[in-house]
């Protein structure tokens, strides 16, 4: 397998090594050059030396087609994306944005079409979730495509499944650029509790110890709600042992059907303030796509979905008029004086509405 990736990234050339947070930014002369060295079979020695300083890995006396995976030009430009592998999950968290979490997703020869078809639109980073992505029948596969088609995968999972020796060995020989877990208790009567499934923390802590005992990448969200706050610097402690990237979550949002469930996990005292929204790269450099191929803005704005699997790559081009819409401030937000300041951005606000939920949790006229 290639040990870097060479590939356009919205307006850059990049140079990536998979399950590294480095990279060499490039210029367009080089990144021809590239093209046209994994032809001829030679090494640049600039290359050579960069990638030396940078990972302390030595290409030198290597032929281009065997270290180097160089992907073309998209005319699409949408370098980020999250795919929901499936929604099913093994843990029934109350908190959970997914509200019913129904085990179904594609197919492998429609996924493996799926994933061609982001990586023609230019996808780079791809975010692999659910639901529980690693209990998916095709996993394994769905991955190791990713991985091949050099993309820079990061797993969402809550690491009940990482201590598992085909898990490992998956994501040991094919590195990811990260894993991302949760932390929901720092004991096991907690931790059990918040997910309602007996052994839950036992499965984390043997899938963290694993990934981390492994060298894999990982980032450790605290997720701070009612049922867990008292055990907060505890859950700190623990996550700040395996990870050094932590993020704590304490605003808690509706299900994305609408469901207003997860409101009443809210830990009062940890309502964040946020900073004002001004606009995002959604629906133009980044997307989301559901589990059966349904392309849209992002995770929260799910109208007017473009169904990849019959429009191809081309029907992307639509996705950033959606995205201009969709984020128009609409009905009683449409001249509000202090839209300026306001932390939502219109697709959430509409799932806060769906939801019949207080204002105070979304609108700052409350």
């Amino acid at each position: 397998m290639p040990d870097l990736i060479v590939t356009p990234f919205l307006d850059d050339y990049l140079i990536l090594r998979p399950g590294s947070a480095a990279g060499l930014k490039i210029p367009a002369h080089r990144y021809l050059e590239l093209r046209t060295a994994a032809s001829d079979m030679t090494m640049p020695s600039w290359l050579a030396s960069r990638v030396q300083r940078t990972w302390g890995l030595d290409i030198s006396h290597r032929r281009p087609d065997e270290a180097l995976l160089i992907r073309d030009p998209s005319p699409y430009g949408h370098g980020r994306a999250s795919y929901e592998v499936n929604n099913g999950c093994n843990w029934n968290c109350d908190h959970c944005v997914y509200g019913d979490k129904v085990h179904e997703g594609l197919a492998w020869e429609p996924r493996e079409r799926l994933l061609h078809i982001l990586r023609d639109a230019g996808v780079v980073w791809l975010e692999l979730g659910g639901g529980e992505c690693t209990i998916d029948r095709h996993f394994p596969e769905t991955y190791a495509l990713a991985y091949n088609l050099g993309m820079m995968v990061e797993i969402l999972t809550n690491g009940s499944t990482l201590h598992r020796p085909s898990m490992l060995e998956l994501l040991t020989t094919r590195r990811p650029y990260r894993v991302t877990l949760s932390v929901y208790g720092a004991t096991a009567e907690t931790f059990d509790g918040f997910t309602q499934r007996r052994g839950a923390f036992d499965h984390f802590l043997r899938g963290l110890a694993a990934a981390s005992e492994a060298g894999l990448p990982l980032s450790l969200s605290v997720i701070i709600t009612r049922k867990n706050v008292h055990e907060i610097n505890a859950m700190r402690t623990l996550a700040h042992r395996y990870a050094s990237r932590v993020r704590e979550y304490g605003n808690m949002s509706p299900t994305f059907d609408g469901g207003a469930d997860p409101l009443d996990e809210q830990a009062p005292d940890y309502i964040r303030n946020e900073t004002p929204f001004t606009g995002c790269d959604a629906g133009h450099t980044s997307l989301n796509v559901n589990p059966f191929g349904l392309a849209t803005v992002c995770k929260v704005s799910r109208d007017h979905p473009i169904p990849l699997l019959t429009a191809g790559v081309a029907g992307l081009a639509r996705l950033g008029g959606i995205a201009d819409r969709v984020l128009q401030r609409q009905g009683a937000c449409t001249g509000c004086a202090l839209q300026k300041k306001c932390t939502k951005c219109m697709p959430l606000v509409k799932m806060y509405r769906r939801a019949d939920a207080p204002l105070n949790r979304y609108c700052q006229h409350a």
